[in-house]
C-alpha cells in the first residue's frame, strides 16, 4: 500500500522500512511516527524518519543489534533508542503515556504502554499525532489529516491541558502555524494565551530553538502581530514596543507593527530566503527605541543612539536565547548601522564596509549587501515621503556590487603590499610601526586617495619616507 497524499505518493524510505521490518520479524508493532507523517502527507520535503514501537527499549536494542543494526543509547529513561543503517540515524521510541507535569516542562514520570493510540493521544498538535505503516496505512485518531487539508493547527484533546504539561507547545503551535502558513484552532488560540506565562518555566535556550524555527519560516511579522503575547513572553523587551507612539513625521506604526513590517520587507525583498542574521536583524534592529526615546520642545521623538543601544541589548538577547555567538556578532553589526546614512558616493560607501569588517571581520562584504536590504525594508515600513530613500538604496547596493566585484581592499592584509615592502622601501625596522604604516596605507586607500595597486602603493610609501 503506497502512502497516497494531495496526489502525490511517498514512501518510507528504504533504511527506515529495514529497521522497521526487523522489529516486526521480531515479532513486534511499529510504526512510522511524526514530522516525516505530517510532511509526506502535505507533499513536503521528508527527513528524518522516527519509529514506535511496542518493544520496550531493551528488546529493540536487542532485535536490531541481533540484525546487525548499530544502535545507541540516546534516551533510555523515556523508552528511546536512536538505530543507524546505511548511515542514517532512526529514534525508535516505545509507545508511552506520560504522567503530570508539576514543572510544566518534564512528565513527572512516563508508563510503557502497548496501544499506540495511547501513544499519540499524548502528542501536542493533531497534525503531529499521525502514525503510518507501510502496509496498514494511516493512523489519524485525532483528524490531523483533516486539519492539514483545512490548513489548521489543533491541539490533541484538551488544549489547556497540552500547555498546561509543557509550555513550550504555546511556541511550538505558533511555529507549525508560521512555518506552514496554517491558522491556530480558536479554542487551541485561546488556550496558549491564557498559558503564554507558562513559558517563565522553559529553558532560555528551547526557546530560543523555537523563536529560530519562526524567523526562518519568514513569517515572523504575522506572528508579531497575530500572536503578540506569544512573542512578547518568548522576547520580554518587545513589550515596550506594543503601542509605542514614535511621534516623528517619518514613523506612521508604532515600533511593533514598524518592525513586523520591516521583518515582512526582507522576506520581500530577498525573495524568502533572509539569512537568519538578516531574519535576526529585522527584529531586534529597533528594539532600543522606547529606552532610547526623547521628546524635544515642539512635541517630536527622538531616538539618539539607539541603533547602540540596540546592538547591545540584541547581544543580551542572544545570548540569553543561546543563540550561536557567529550569528549573534553578525546580527549585532547590521543592527548597529541599520540607521547609519550611506550616500551615493563611493567613499561613504567603502567606509560603511570598513566598519562592518571592524565589527564583523571577515564578513563585511556579505553584511553590506544585508545591510543594504534592512535598511530598504525599514525605508518602506516609515511614511511614504521616507520610503523614497529605498529607490536611493537600490543605487547604493549597485556600486556595493561594483566595489566588491572589483576587489574592495578592507584589511591591510589586502593591500597590495606587505610589510616587507614597507621596510624595504622606508627603512623600517621590523615592529609595530609597520602596522601603524599599513594602515594608514588602508585609510588611504579607503579615502580614495592612492588606489590598492602595488606600483601606486609603493610610490606613496617611497613619498611618505621622503625619498
Amino acid at each position: 500500500m503506497s502512502f497516497q497524499s494531495f496526489g502525490l505518493a511517498y514512501d518510507v524510505p528504504a533504511y527506515a522500512r529495514h529497521v522497521l521490518g526487523v522489529l516486526e520479524a521480531a515479532g513486534y508493532e511499529a510504526w512510522v511516527v511524526g514530522g516525516w507523517v505530517r510532511d509526506a502527507l502535505l507533499s513536503a520535503p521528508c527527513h528524518d524518519v522516527d519509529l514506535t514501537t511496542n518493544a520496550l527499549w531493551q528488546q529493540t536494542e536487542s532485535a536490531l543489534v541481533a540484525a546487525g543494526v548499530e544502535v545507541h543509547e540516546t534516551g533510555t529513561a523515556h523508552g528511546t533508542v536512536t538505530a543507524v543503517f546505511d548511515g542514517k540515524p532512526i529514534e525508535i521510541t516505545t509507545y508511552r503515556t506520560e504522567g503530570s507535569y508539576s514543572d510544566h516542562r518534564h512528565p513527572d514520570e512516563v508508563t510503557f504502554v502497548r496501544d499506540v493510540r495511547e501513544d499519540l493521544a499524548r502528542r501536542d498538535l493533531t497534525i503531529n499525532a499521525m502514525a503510518y505503516h507501510p502496509e496498514r496505512g494511516l493512523l489519524d485518531p485525532f483528524g490531523g489529516r483533516d486539519d492539514l487539508a483545512r490548513g489548521m493547527v489543533r491541539a490533541v484533546g484538551d488544549p489547556a491541558k497540552r500547555f498546561e504539561e509543557d509550555a513550550l507547545r504555546v511556541l511550538r503551535a505558533v511555529r507549525f502555524a508560521a512555518r506552514l502558513g496554517f491558522r491556530i484552532e480558536p479554542a487551541t488560540q485561546a488556550a496558549l494565551v491564557d498559558w503564554v506565562a507558562g513559558l517563565r518555566d522553559i529553558a532560555h535556550e528551547r526557546i530560543g530553538r523555537e523563536l529560530t524555527g519562526i524567523l526562518r519560516s519568514g513569517r515572523v511579522s504575522w506572528a508579531l502581530m497575530s500572536q503578540t503575547p506569544v512573542m512578547v513572553e518568548a522576547i520580554p523587551e518587545l513589550e515596550a514596543c506594543v503601542g509605542f507612539d514614535q511621534q516623528t513625521p517619518y514613523h506612521a506604526y508604532d515600533v511593533l507593527e514598524h518592525t513586523a513590517r520591516v521583518c515582512r520587507g526582507v522576506e520581500e525583498f530577498t525573495g524568502g530566503i533572509a539569512s537568519d542574521e538578516l531574519r535576526w536583524a529585522a527584529l531586534l534592529h529597533d528594539i532600543a527605541k522606547p529606552r532610547t526615546f526623547t521628546m524635544d520642545e515642539n512635541g517630536r521623538g527622538h531616538f539618539y543612539g539607539h541603533p547602540k543601544v540596540g546592538a547591545q541589548m540584541a547581544r543580551t538577547i542572544m545570548h540569553r536565547l543561546a543563540i550561536p555567538r557567529d550569528l549573534t556578532r553578525k546580527v549585532c553589526a547590521l543592527v548597529r548601522l541599520h540607521d547609519r546614512p550611506t550616500s551615493m558616493r563611493k567613499r561613504s560607501v567603502y567606509h560603511e564596509m570598513m566598519e562592518l569588517e571592524e565589527l564583523c571581520p571577515g564578513e563585511a562584504r556579505s553584511l553590506a549587501l544585508q545591510l543594504t536590504d534592512l535598511k530598504r525594508a525599514d525605508a518602506v515600513s516609515k511614511t511614504p515621503s521616507a520610503a523614497s530613500y529605498a529607490v536611493e538604496l537600490d543605487r547604493i547596493e549597485a556600486l556595493q556590487r561594483r566595489l566588491i566585484a572589483g576587489g574592495v581592499c578592507l584589511t591591510t592584509a589586502e593591500l597590495a603590499v606587505g610589510g616587507g615592502d614597507v621596510i624595504r622601501e622606508m627603512g623600517v625596522k621590523p615592529g609595530p610601526q609597520i602596522g601603524v604604516i599599513l594602515r594608514d596605507l588602508l585609510r588611504q586607500v579607503s579615502n580614495g586617495m592612492v588606489p590598492n595597486e602595488r606600483d601606486a602603493l609603493l610610490d606613496r610609501l617611497r613619498q611618505m619616507s621622503g625619498v
